[in-house]
């Protein structure tokens, strides 16, 4: 030990005080890290949940983090007022040099703070739309849906993103506040159709597919009125009615969950193809080219007069 001690002040210059403030040092780490893998092998016996793992294992990183500071900022304490006038300086220039770094930092504690997502949700900031799947002292990380695949399906690609992004982009949470989307699906039927029927039987596919989510809705407003100004008077789902170039379309709007807007369509539109073949009055209309004879095919007080 004696030989030990004399090569590290021979060799690296640490006298007896710096040599043992050194042992502390790896032992408080060596200490922690081996406690933090104590509790993370308990917390994998114990439960399945992934929620739960990752954040015991992120909870635990963070306070090991904090715990070895302080013990080391206490250990050092002396070498460290020595030396405060150049940390001071050194500082200053490090804020300049890694500025982006320190505003990630600062978008980290925003998000812990104001938690404006959490682990599980969807979110869009800037152009990048996807599933929270990782939240870090730099970075928070996406399992990114749309771009190239419809219906806010996932893409399979992962995105990181800075954490300074949530300070300085818009960001959209599907999934907090008010936990539903409306989403929309337009049916256009020919003119020559009977569009009350069709509209009849919209009306009732939706009401049969949308009115438990109307009521779980409600619900949730109650709950969010209370942080939130969101007053929304009627959340039952609705067929609208407008005319287009091609025929009268009727547009089904209604709530569903954001991650289960691509099955909630096709289950609705498998509904709509099966009652529609069951009428003879009824048929979708699609972009055709028509030649109309006005003499022959308007109404009878609307006919152009041949002299």
């Amino acid at each position: 030990m004696e030989q030990f001690t004399s090569w590290m002040q021979d060799v690296l210059g640490l006298g007896p005080t710096a040599q043992w403030k050194l042992l502390a040092t790896l032992l408080v780490f060596v200490s922690l890290f081996g406690v933090r893998r104590v509790v993370l092998s308990m917390v994998h016996r114990r439960t399945e949940d992934v929620r739960q793992r990752y954040r015991w294992h992120k909870s635990t990183s963070y306070v090991v983090f904090l715990l070895g500071l302080v013990m080391v900022v206490g250990i050092w304490a002396g070498a460290i007022r020595s030396l405060g006038t150049f940390l001071g300086l050194v500082s200053a220039g490090l804020a300049i040099a890694l500025k982006d770094l320190v505003v990630n930092l600062a978008g980290w504690g925003f998000i812990l703070w104001r938690r404006p997502f959490q682990l599980g949700d969807r979110i869009q900031i800037g152009e990048h739309m996807g599933d929270v799947i990782d939240v870090r002292i730099f970075q928070f990380t996406l399992m990114e849906i749309g771009n190239w695949v419809a219906a806010d399906q996932s893409t399979g690609r992962v995105i990181h993103v800075p954490n300074g992004k949530v300070l300085s982009e818009v960001l959209a949470n599907y999934s907090r506040g008010f936990q539903y989307i409306w989403n929309e699906l337009p049916v256009v039927v020919t003119f020559e159709s009977d569009w009350r029927k069709a509209k009849s039987v919209l009306e009732e596919i939706i009401n049969r597919h949308g009115s438990r989510r109307s009521a779980a809705a409600q619900r949730v407003i109650k709950e969010t009125s209370r942080k939130f100004m969101i007053f929304y008077t009627n959340l039952t789902p609705i067929v609208y009615t407008r005319v287009v170039d091609i025929g009268v379309e009727l547009t089904i709007r209604y709530l569903c969950d954001p991650q289960e807007r691509r099955g909630t369509a096709q289950e609705i539109w498998e509904d709509v193809l099966d009652a529609f073949a069951r009428y003879d009055n009824i048929d979708f209309a699609y972009p055709t080219q028509r030649f109309y004879d006005n003499r022959l095919e308007g109404k009878p007080g609307a006919r152009a007069t041949v002299e």
